[in-house]
């Protein structure tokens, strides 16, 4: 049980980083994007803001999954499982390279709540990352910490009809590699084991394998919709993860104009069901 958990609710902190050209090189030789080198005064691309000023906690500071221990600037829940459960981004102005961006960090909300099988606590934090140009990007990020679930009943046969890519106007199939996984791991100084250690993810909190960040799924989805959409300049974002993915096939990617400046996007499983639903508006 989590005690007086509400006394971390307008925590804060700031953290400082910069936008190299070498940072941006390694995020598009990550995502196999053929590109220019960057070059001081080129726009950021979307989602980089993600690798933007972690939380670097010393070795000796992390706890058994990888994370900063609890207890710093998020609270020290007890429930063993962490995940990202989903974001609501407004991109204001492009973050550039050559940028000092400073991320200004707030938990706003904390919720204790009873699912079907479990007791979970969302932690809601907003960030705001400004340049000397002013704010650029404002974030509210769901956290989500609950039991590992029990052993799923559910049979194959479940999913044998499940099409989660119907109705995509575009689609794209992403092979989620071990060192996808580790590379963006790396780009964001995530250490959450259940990303690149399998026997962790597996056996201690009881994955069907390493799982895809969800960040980079979101990322994905803003990708496919830049590259089918190249002048339409995306204002806002948000995306809610649904389900997990992991590494052990094959997921698609989707995509499909819904009215006039609104886009649906989405990403399946590793059954074919889907596991993340996102949207995107342009900029006015």
């Amino acid at each position: 049980m989590n005690h007086d958990l509400s006394q971390w609710i307008g925590r804060a902190q700031t953290a400082v980083d910069w936008i190299t050209p070498s940072h941006v090189a390694a995020w598009h030789a990550t995502l196999d994007h053929v590109a220019e080198p960057p070059r001081d005064g080129d726009a950021a691309p979307l989602g980089f803001h993600w690798t933007l000023a972690p939380q670097l906690a010393r070795e000796s500071d992390l706890g058994a999954d990888g994370h900063p221990r609890r207890g710093g600037f998020l609270p020290p829940i007890a429930l063993p499982r962490r995940l990202w459960a989903g974001s609501r981004v407004g991109f204001h102005q492009p973050l550039c390279v050559g940028d000092r961006v400073e991320r200004e960090s707030v938990i706003i909300a904390i919720d204790e709540k009873h699912g079907r099988s479990s007791a979970l606590v969302f932690v809601t934090v907003r960030h705001r990352f400004t340049s000397q140009a002013g704010l650029a990007i404002e974030e509210e990020q769901d956290l989500v910490y609950r039991e590992p679930p029990a052993p799923s009943a559910r049979s194959a046969d479940e999913y044998a009809n499940a099409n989660g890519a119907d109705g995509a106007t575009w689609q794209r199939i992403v092979h989620p590699t071990e060192t996808l996984l580790f590379r963006y791991s790396a780009l964001t100084f995530n250490g959450h084991r259940i990303h690149y250690d399998r026997r962790y993810a597996e056996d201690v909190e009881g994955y069907a394998g390493l799982v895809v960040h969800g960040p980079l799924i979101a990322t994905l989805l803003l990708d496919l919709m830049q590259t089918q959409l190249p002048a339409v300049r995306i204002g806002r974002f948000e995306f809610k993860a649904t389900r997990p993915t992991f590494d052990t096939s094959d997921f698609s990617v989707c995509g499909s104009p819904e009215r006039d400046g609104e886009y649906v996007l989405w990403s399946t499983d590793n059954h074919g069901a889907k596991a993340v639903d996102a949207r995107a508006w342009a900029r006015q």
